[in-house]
């Protein structure tokens, strides 16, 4: 009895499939196993020997698999006859070439990408993935006046522009840069002789695949269904190169719950993606403003809750043209409170960069906010979402750190097959294999003590091999989308910070709206946490209302901002901010003004002190009743 072979068939739809065949089958009963495995129909396909099917193999009931030359282990390629809107045509001379998705003829818009490095032109991309895709990218360089022979019009191999991909330039930079970006790593895969034509970017899947040969899982597996050996590469590339935030005071803002509480906090990064100017098709997440969910707090950890206002947020980013970009945590230990030094607990050798739990949140983000890419038959690729870490450096000042995590661990975290461990924060554990899931084996590479490269099984797994890093700084120039942070105003209180006894209220809105004049409506009111707060007022919810405003802010402009103010429902709401004005004989540390809704108004005093409720604890600004239990002061 001859011992059965495995046929590999590629799909540019369904990927790689196995076929288990007896090499003394016919070529039509291995048609039937690629037409059942596929779920293909009768006629429209062919398998082929080659990439450019100019050798299809024989469909026929007196040849075997045998006499077709095959052998243990090949491979064919399955290709859909050529017609009209066909996805999955045969290729022709007229194919893609590789040439930039913005000079492609019309007539190949329609073109999905399922014929490998054929880019799906369906999937809408970010738009400085569109910009970079159009950009020529590579590294001009200067004539070399002690190598160059030519004219000044000439260009030899001394002075010929790189590619955006060059090692030798990427390691000369200062510093040097030690990931590709993203579309280099694009660049790089399209650069060789056949022109990227078969580029295509699979996303990591742990999960069975749905077969019918047999009972669901744990009761059968099958090579058709089971999936790969998982083996982890460092990651050479990264989707986003460099976060910057527009100026210091949305930092400053955020530090100030540690400041005030000594606990650690949690918040979303709202800004945009734009073109890195440094670094070759490089990618930078520009901060404007950060959001602060609702969480609880305290020295050691941080617990987040469902958010009921999270399609809000998002809605009123989009509005103004900006987005989640990424999310932010401290991990900050005060050293010496009169220096304002912290300790150094990250990155040392007794530490980590990042711990197996933050990895894992990271990867959960990460997969929740998918990088759209045409290059990948899901549609999507990676993520744009970062993680900064606000923690202490060797000299023991507050410093601030960038991570992703790979592409392989978003796949891992996806299918549930990665947990933290007990005992070593620094330290991932690849989860065996269940009644309940079936999880395949995760490999990793380290040198021994004699410099051999050894194969580990990921149980545990040092997270180090799943991230990738970057930098994050501030722009010599500051920059204010949102214009409330360029004043010497007391700001508006962020969100969710009751714990610390910063309530937003009519009470505390009414105040800071009272430090600005009549014609800086704009400047009071283009502060993320003012516009969230005006969104979901219970009072006067003035969500549907904001359009002209957010346009306003959007666009910098003061002149709709003060057209805005003149709106019905802002004159009902000033008269509300009127009314819930503090007590004048009450002091408070928002702001005093000399104007608050018209020329005639009266001076208004700031709000109140905080104090503490006898019964429930709770820190109130309001002067007369708690906000918690609603008792009397």
């Amino acid at each position: 009895m001859s011992k059965d072979w495995v046929i590999r068939v590629q799909s540019g739809e369904h990927g790689m499939s196995r076929i288990n065949a007896k090499p003394s089958e016919s070529s039509t009963i291995l048609y039937n196993k690629v037409q059942s495995q596929f779920d293909l129909p009768e006629t429209g396909w062919h398998l082929c020997k080659d990439r450019k099917c100019s050798d299809r193999l024989t469909k026929s009931k007196s040849k075997s698999i045998q006499d077709l030359n095959l052998s243990h282990g090949d491979i064919l390629f399955l290709y859909m006859s050529k017609s009209k809107g066909s996805a999955n045509s045969l290729p022709s001379t007229s194919s893609y070439n590789g040439t930039p998705t913005s000079s492609r003829p019309s007539s190949n818009t329609g073109m999905s990408s399922n014929v490998a490095g054929a880019p799906n032109m369906s999937v809408k991309e970010d738009d400085v993935d569109i910009l970079l895709e159009k950009v020529d990218g590579k590294i001009q360089r200067k004539r070399n006046e002690a190598m160059c022979r030519h004219g000044a019009g000439g260009k030899c191999v001394h002075c010929v522009p790189l590619e955006p991909f060059d090692d030798t330039y990427l390691k000369s930079c200062d510093p040097p840069i030690k990931f590709l970006s993203f579309h280099s790593y694009i660049r790089k895969l399209r650069s060789g002789v056949d022109k990227g034509k078969f580029v295509n970017l699979e996303n990591l899947s742990c999960k069975i695949k749905d077969c019918k040969d047999h009972a669901p899982w744990p009761a059968g597996i099958c090579t058709k269904c089971q999936p790969n050996a998982v083996t982890l590469n460092r990651q050479v590339y990264r989707h986003v190169d460099y976060v910057t935030f527009e100026n210091g005071n949305i930092m400053d803002k955020f530090l100030n719950y540690w400041r005030n509480s000594g606990h650690q906090r949690m918040g979303f990064l709202i800004g945009h993606y734009e073109q890195h100017p440094d670094i070759p098709l490089g990618i930078r997440a520009v901060v404007s403003a950060i959001y602060e969910p609702p969480q609880t707090c305290t020295k050691n950890s941080i617990e987040l809750h469902e958010d009921p206002n999270e399609q809000l947020v998002d809605e009123l980013a989009a509005e103004l043209g900006l987005r989640r970009v990424g999310w932010i945590f401290t991990d900050l230990v005060a050293l010496d409170l009169t220096k304002g030094t912290v300790k150094h607990t990250r990155g040392n050798l007794d530490s980590f960069f990042l711990s197996a739990e933050e990895c894992i949140t990271a990867a959960d983000f990460q997969d929740k906010y998918p990088n759209p890419c045409r290059w990948s038959s899901d549609g999507v690729y990676g993520s744009k979402f970062v993680t900064v870490v606000v923690t202490g450096d060797k000299d023991n000042q507050i410093h601030f750190e960038g991570y992703m995590v790979s592409d392989q661990c978003m796949g891992l975290v996806k299918d549930n097959c990665l947990i933290p461990t007990y005992d070593a924060s620094e330290l991932g554990y690849v989860k065996e294999s269940s009644n309940e899931q079936y999880v395949p084996d995760v490999f990793y590479k380290i040198k021994d003590k004699y410099g051999n490269e050894v194969t580990q099984l990921a149980r545990p797994l040092p997270v180090e091999y799943l991230l990738t890093d970057m930098s994050v700084g501030f722009p010599k120039e500051q920059i204010y989308t949102f214009a409330a942070l360029n004043s010497n105003k007391s700001p508006f209180p962020s969100c969710n910070r009751s714990q610390i006894g910063e309530i937003q209220s009519l009470e505390t809105l009414a105040s800071y709206r009272h430090q600005f004049e009549d014609d800086e409506i704009l400047q009071c009111l283009a502060d993320f946490n003012v516009l969230l707060y005006l969104c979901t007022c219970d009072v006067l919810p003035m969500r549907e209302h904001m359009s002209l405003l957010l346009q306003s802010i959007k666009s910098q402009d003061s002149s709709q901002a003060l057209q805005w103010a003149k709106s019905e429902q802002w004159s009902t709401m000033s008269h509300l901010l009127q009314a819930s004005a503090p007590h004048p004989t009450t002091m408070g540390a928002v702001g005093r003004s000399t104007s608050f809704v018209g020329a005639n108004a009266s001076p208004l005093p700031p709000i109140g002190s905080t104090w503490q409720c006898n019964h429930c604890t709770f820190i109130n600004t309001n002067p007369t009743t708690c906000d918690m239990c609603m008792l009397p002061k």
